[in-house]
C-alpha cells in the first residue's frame, strides 16, 4: 500500500466562475522556459511566486482544476483592487457568490497575463495569496517534478518533449479542462480530470454507485476554497488503472459535487486526481496544446517500471 495523505477537512478546489466577465481578454507574453520554485502549502499542493504588476511576490497556489484566476480579499484591499462587478463562483462544496476585480497585470515567472477579471476569496480558505487558474495556463505544458520541487511552465518542445515519460495519456479538451477518459477504477471505466488545487482525490456519485457493493464508505467531509463544507464518504479503491501504472489501495472522497455537472459528468464515474495521489509519480506533466497528460515513474527497488514491466 502506498502512503496516501487523507484530509478531507484540508481545503480543496475546482473553480468555475459564472458568468465570465464581459470584455475579459487574457493575453501573455513569454519567452524561454520559465521554472519557479515551488513551496507546499501544508496540504500537499504546490505555491509559486506571483507578483500583481510591480508588487510582490505573492504565494500563489497552481490549480488546473480551476478556470480562473483568483485573489485573496486581504491582498487586493493591500492593492486598491476596487470590486467591478459580481458572479457566481462553483466550487467542490457548493456555489458563492463573489466579488470580482479587475487585474491589469499578473507575472508568473516570466510570463506576463494581462486584462484579468479576478474573484476574490478569504485567504483563510485559500491557504495563500491567491490561485493562478486556467487562464493563466492555458496552451502551454505544466511540468510538475516532485522530486526537484519546481514547476517548468513552457510549450513540450522547450520542456524536452516526451522524453524520459513511461506513460503518456491522451486527453479530451472540454472548455480549457483536460479529461483523460481510460482510467479504471476497480474495473470501473473512469473519467479523470487533474486537479492540482485539491489535497485528495473526489469521485462523482455514479463512481461511487459502481464501487460501494464492494467496500463499505466511511464518513467524512470535504469543505473548499470557498468556506462552504459539504458532507461526504471516503472509500478506498483496490486499484486504480492510468496507462499502465496501477496505483493500490486509493483513497476516494465521494460527495455530490457540483463541478463533475458542470464539466458534465455527473451520470458517468469521474474523479478528480488530487495532490496526495499525484506525488506518487516523480514528474507529471500536462500538455494543454497537445492535450496530453504525461506521468514519470519513481524508481523502485533500483529498477524503473515502464509501461508495467520491469
Amino acid at each position: 500500500m502506498m502512503p496516501w495523505l487523507i484530509a478531507a477537512a484540508a481545503p480543496l478546489s475546482l473553480l468555475t466562475v459564472l458568468p465570465i466577465a464581459a470584455g475579459q481578454n487574457a493575453t501573455s507574453e513569454a519567452s524561454g522556459i520559465d521554472i519557479i520554485r515551488t513551496d507546499g502549502d501544508g496540504h500537499g499542493r504546490l505555491t509559486v511566486p506571483v507578483r500583481i504588476g510591480n508588487d510582490g511576490p505573492y504565494d500563489f497556489l497552481i490549480d488546473t482544476g480551476a478556470e480562473r484566476t483568483v485573489l485573496a480579499r486581504g491582498l487586493a484591499d493591500r492593492l486598491g483592487l476596487v470590486p467591478s462587478g459580481r458572479a457566481t463562483m462553483i466550487g467542490v462544496a457548493g456555489s458563492l457568490a463573489v466579488d470580482l476585480v479587475d487585474v491589469a497585470e499578473v507575472r508568473l515567472g516570466s510570463r506576463i497575463f494581462y486584462d484579468l477579471s479576478a474573484p476574490l476569496l478569504e485567504g483563510r480558505n485559500i491557504g495563500a495569496d491567491g490561485i493562478i487558474g486556467l487562464d493563466g495556463l492555458r496552451n502551454q505544458r505544466v511540468l510538475i517534478d516532485f522530486k526537484r520541487n519546481i514547476i517548468a511552465v513552457d510549450d513540450a518542445r522547450e520542456l524536452g518533449g516526451n522524453r524520459g515519460f513511461e506513460i503518456v495519456v491522451r486527453a479530451r479538451r472540454r472548455g480549457d479542462q483536460l479529461i483523460m477518459t481510460n482510467a479504471l477504477v476497480d474495473g470501473v471505466k473512469t473519467d479523470v480530470v487533474i486537479d492540482t488545487g485539491a489535497q485528495s482525490t473526489i469521485g462523482n456519485r455514479a463512481l461511487q454507485r459502481a464501487l460501494t457493493r464492494r467496500r463499505a464508505p466511511e464518513p467524512t467531509s470535504l469543505t473548499s476554497v470557498t468556506g462552504q463544507q459539504i458532507a461526504a464518504e471516503l472509500v478506498y479503491a483496490r486499484k486504480v488503472t492510468i496507462g499502465h501504472l496501477d496505483l493500490t489501495e486509493m483513497p476516494v472522497i465521494f460527495a455530490d459535487s457540483p463541478p463533475f455537472e458542470r464539466l458534465n459528468l455527473s451520470e458517468k464515474p469521474a474523479l478528480l486526481l488530487g495532490m496526495g495521489q499525484l506525488r506518487a509519480f516523480q514528474r507529471v506533466a500536462i500538455d494543454f496544446e497537445t492535450k496530453k497528460i504525461l506521468f514519470d515513474l519513481p524508481p523502485r527497488d533500483g529498477l524503473r517500471v515502464t509501461n508495467g514491466r520491469r
